[in-house]
């Protein structure tokens, strides 16, 4: 087994060319949270990674292994909830008191400019839902914010897919949102 103990944020400062030759590792949010796992790279090298305490490892960040060996680091897709404002009844002003309400339960949450994404839960979907919020199951990488006390923290992904989404939650507007 390899060991890694070091991390460079997004690979800062290295050539792109080493970063093109550099084996990859598909993680996802679960693992990159933790400062200590296994792991197998896409040379299929067993990779013990060994990390200082809170740090989390990001989509793009390089792994230094201790024969200098380098491994990118990329976000696996992995099930989330992706929320949206209803187009015909809400506004995207419905983002932020979701994203209000999930931090005051320290959920991890990635903030886009169109959508919210979280982990899968059933409780917090049907109170997004209630929020006349589209709720909406997702296959795709998740990078949460830190947070601003967060030790390791160092930034967040940039991309994403853009995809359509089903319509399919009532609008009894009986009150004032």
């Amino acid at each position: 087994m390899l060991t890694v103990n070091k991390l460079i944020p997004q690979g800062q400062g290295l050539a792109a060319a080493l970063l093109k030759r550099a084996s990859t590792v598909e993680l996802d949010w679960d693992v990159r949270q933790k400062s200590r796992f296994d792991a197998t790279d896409s040379s299929d090298r067993s990779l013990g990674v060994f990390l200082p305490r809170g740090t989390v490892v990001r989509g793009g960040d390089v792994l230094v292994a201790e024969d200098g060996s380098l491994v990118r680091v990329l976000a696996a897709p992995q099930q989330v909830l992706r929320i949206t404002h209803c187009q015909a009844h809400g506004t995207p002003y419905d983002l932020i008191r979701a994203a209000y309400h999930l931090g005051n339960r320290h959920v991890p949450i990635e903030l886009k400019p169109d959508h919210l994404q979280i982990e899968p839960d059933h409780v917090l979907a049907d109170m997004l839902r209630a929020m006349h919020l589209i709720v909406q199951p997702v296959e795709q990488p998740f990078e949460p914010e830190s947070g601003a006390y967060a030790n390791g923290g160092h930034g967040h992904g940039h991309g994403s897919g853009h995809h359509g989404h089903d319509h399919d939650h009532d609008h009894a507007h009986g009150h004032d949102h």
